[in-house]
């Protein structure tokens, strides 16, 4: 009559078996996902670069001097508009500026100080704090200005 129903369980087995030889099991790899991910990084990885600049909004002056080039960052003192003093990114009264900076300095950090000044402070205000840091023995103070653009 014709094949029994073993036989027919046995070829269809064995057509799977020859199915799976025929196409084999994928060893590539898809980097199409992994791609995908690394372009949303570098989009977010650009995006994010200019915000991590010293974070008090300050106007800086403009000259001609030429950039400083050093290895470490230095500890940078900045004056806002209204003439307020913060230290790296925390705001600090003048009188405790010392302690702060002895406190930094102890802990082995360079002894090299910017201060960043808006343009529109007083003078003498940004001499205050200058003078400050000076009589604390400091003697590596430099003021951070922006290059000169020509028009």
């Amino acid at each position: 009559m014709g094949m029994s129903s073993i036989a027919q369980g046995d070829m269809r087995v064995h057509r799977r078996r020859h199915a799976r030889r025929r196409h084999g099991l994928m060893t590539e790899i898809n980097v199409t996902p992994m791609v995908d991910v690394m372009l949303v990084l570098l989009i977010i990885f650009m995006v994010a670069a200019p915000l991590l600049t010293v974070g008090v909004p300050i106007d800086l002056p403009e000259t001609k001097a030429k950039p400083f080039e050093g290895d470490k960052e230095p500890i940078t003192i900045s004056v806002d508009t209204s003439g307020r003093v913060f230290l790296q990114d925390t705001e600090i009264a003048v009188e405790e500026v010392v302690a702060k900076l002895t406190a930094i300095a102890a802990s082995g950090y360079e002894e090299r100080i910017f201060v960043r000044g808006d343009r529109t402070v007083a003078y003498g205000t940004i001499m205050k704090v200058m003078g400050t840091v000076s009589a604390a023995g400091y003697k590596r103070i430099g003021l951070v200005t922006d290059i000169e653009q020509d028009q």
